[in-house]
């Protein structure tokens, strides 16, 4: 009965463990990023002015015709993204070289000078050897390279004003996660941005966002899918020597 007791607890804390692995593995969105968070407004300090039963009250101010575009620390702003790049290079390269040397039979008072070679046995024939030469070299050498990368991102994304600089410009930055099925996708922005470049609808564009970082990625079962194995990774690294 003992053993039995033991073997069944054991299966629990296995089916235990097997599932909240199962829960793990379903858990696909990264964990956020502190460079990323958002920038919360700061607290005003309380009032010290004293309650006199007024509706309006000096110490608290209400703007009833403001502009809603951001530009404060803490406030929310809209980017578009519109990322679009399309780079080609190409090189080619033909070189050629050919030499002809000839050196005729030399001339010695206008009579060509023939090396006889020694007679070794008798009745042997004299060989007449030609001091003329000929030379010939070609060389060639043809070499082609191309190269050509296209990408395009499109989105909308919300960041927060972490900075208002002393020329009045923001620094904002944020992200945005999805969780979606079996993946999980993900967007990093930080930059600059001019208030004037702000619209009316407190959007602006990513084009217009100075040092503008943007980062996406996903994670989960499409995302590894598309990424060759480790074995493979290996074999078209540097560190691979054939």
């Amino acid at each position: 009965m003992r053993i039995s007791a033991d073997t069944g607890m054991i299966n629990r804390a296995a089916l235990a463990a097997a599932i909240g692995l199962l829960a793990a593995c379903t858990n696909t969105i990264p964990p956020r990023d502190p460079e990323y968070a958002a920038t919360r407004p700061p607290v005003p300090a309380a009032s010290m002015v004293e309650a006199t039963g007024s509706i309006y009250q000096a110490a608290n101010g209400l703007d009833l015709f403001a502009d809603p575009r951001a530009r404060h620390v803490g406030d929310v702003l809209t980017i578009h993204l519109v990322e679009s790049t399309n780079a080609s290079k190409s090189a080619s390269t033909n070189t050629a070289k050919k030499n002809d040397v000839q050196i005729a039979d030399p001339l010695l008072f206008g009579t060509s000078v023939v090396w006889n070679a020694p007679q070794r046995a008798p009745f042997a024939n004299k060989q007449n050897l030609n001091l003329s030469a000929t030379l010939n070299s070609n060389q060639e050498f043809k070499g082609d390279a191309g190269s050509s990368q296209k990408n395009s991102l499109t989105g909308d994304i919300s960041v927060t004003v972490a900075e208002v600089l002393s020329n009045g410009n923001l620094v904002v930055r944020g992200e945005k996660q999805i969780g979606i099925n079996q993946g999980s996708e993900q967007v990093q922005l930080s930059g600059i941005v001019r208030p004037q470049d702000i619209q009316s609808d407190n959007s602006v564009v990513s084009t217009q966002v100075a040092d503008a970082r943007i980062s996406y990625g996903g994670k989960g079962a499409l995302a590894d899918a598309n990424q060759h194995g480790w074995l493979t990774r290996f074999f078209l690294s540097p560190w691979w020597p054939f």
